[in-house]
């Protein structure tokens, strides 16, 4: 019996706690129902010091403190509740050491959206692949830069490490557990049940570019402003901070420093986030979409519009328009 820990972490997302739990009880009742073992036994863990906040509000779910729990076969962190990550990971410290250790008794980890950022603390994913909610990625790969980070993907596996993206994205990395452990004839009837696409295997269209503002470089701000106010006028990023008061490399350095990207890159993602509210929110034709979002070469456009959204400007704006 593969034995699932489930960490009750401070500040979980209950969605995602009740999507672990609900997928891998589906397969136990699969199983029960053709006379076969439970291939699962699930346990929710908690930190000693919260044993009085624990009331077991998940029926026969057994619980357990991580300083009594035996090695696991598998852990599951579950998303945190709150954008603001930095906090989220002190408030649960005491999990760190005893992740690294039952990593080193041979669990596997396997974390669920923002969770991620509870299993990049602990190191073991340096060095590694990974990914996060979509619009995490950036304070992610800020915070841990020695992490192999594929931003797009809604699953990744290295070794026994595991992560997904946002949100549904769990479902996928649920189903490749289960598909390992049980087989994909159980994986496709989960699926069915859930009605999820087996297939996708990117997320990067779900994305919105946020750039931060939390920063006191006044330098940097200008040329936010510069590059937000004027993103639709098809020049270089030179010709749209060349009034700065400051030198091109000097300005990259700091840029790239605050906001985790370049000028150019900065331009780019402003441009395409304007084209894709334009292919959703109006009936513009492409051409005017093209040239009211900072472009002059058409198939430039395409390019890079494909590269940052995963998919071509038509398919998106026939997946998202709002009719």
């Amino acid at each position: 019996m593969i034995q699932i820990g489930v960490l009750l972490t401070r500040q979980y997302r209950l969605l995602s706690l009740a999507a672990v739990l609900d997928v891998f009880e589906t397969v136990n009742r699969f199983y029960s129902e053709s006379d076969k073992p439970k291939p699962y036994h699930i346990s929710l863990l908690y930190l000693e010091s919260d044993s009085q906040k624990i009331t077991n509000p998940y029926l026969d779910y057994p619980t357990e403190s991580i300083q009594t729990s035996d090695v696991k076969s598998l852990i599951v962190i579950p998303s945190f509740n709150t954008d603001d990550i930095k906090p989220a990971i002190g408030a649960n410290y005491e999990f760190i050491p005893w992740l690294v250790q039952q990593f080193k008794d041979g669990a596997e980890i396997a974390t669920v959206c923002t969770g991620a950022f509870l299993l990049g603390a602990t190191g073991l994913l340096n060095g590694k692949i990974a990914t996060t909610h979509v619009d995490a990625c950036q304070a992610f790969a800020s915070a841990f830069p020695e992490v192999d980070l594929k931003a797009d993907k809604t699953v990744t596996r290295d070794g026994r490490l595991y992560t997904s993206g946002g949100a549904t994205s769990s479902f996928h990395l649920l189903l490749h557990l289960i598909q390992r452990h049980c087989g994909k004839e159980m994986a496709v009837r989960v699926a069915k049940v859930f009605a999820i696409d087996m297939d996708r295997d990117k997320q990067s269209y779900f994305s919105t570019f946020q750039p931060t503002r939390n920063h006191n470089d006044d330098l940097v701000a200008i040329a936010q402003q510069k590059i937000e106010a004027n993103y639709h006028d098809t020049g270089t990023i030179e010709e749209l901070i060349k009034d700065i008061p400051a030198s091109r490399r000097n300005i990259v350095r700091r840029f790239k420093q605050v906001t985790g990207i370049t000028p150019i890159e900065y331009l780019q993602q402003t441009r395409i986030e304007a084209a894709k509210k334009l292919l959703v929110q109006t009936g513009q034709q492409m051409t005017e979409v093209i040239v009211n979002s900072g472009y002059s070469d058409p198939k430039a456009f395409r390019k890079v519009f494909r590269k940052s959204v995963g998919m071509t400007p038509s398919e998106y704006r026939e997946k998202f328009h709002v009719k």
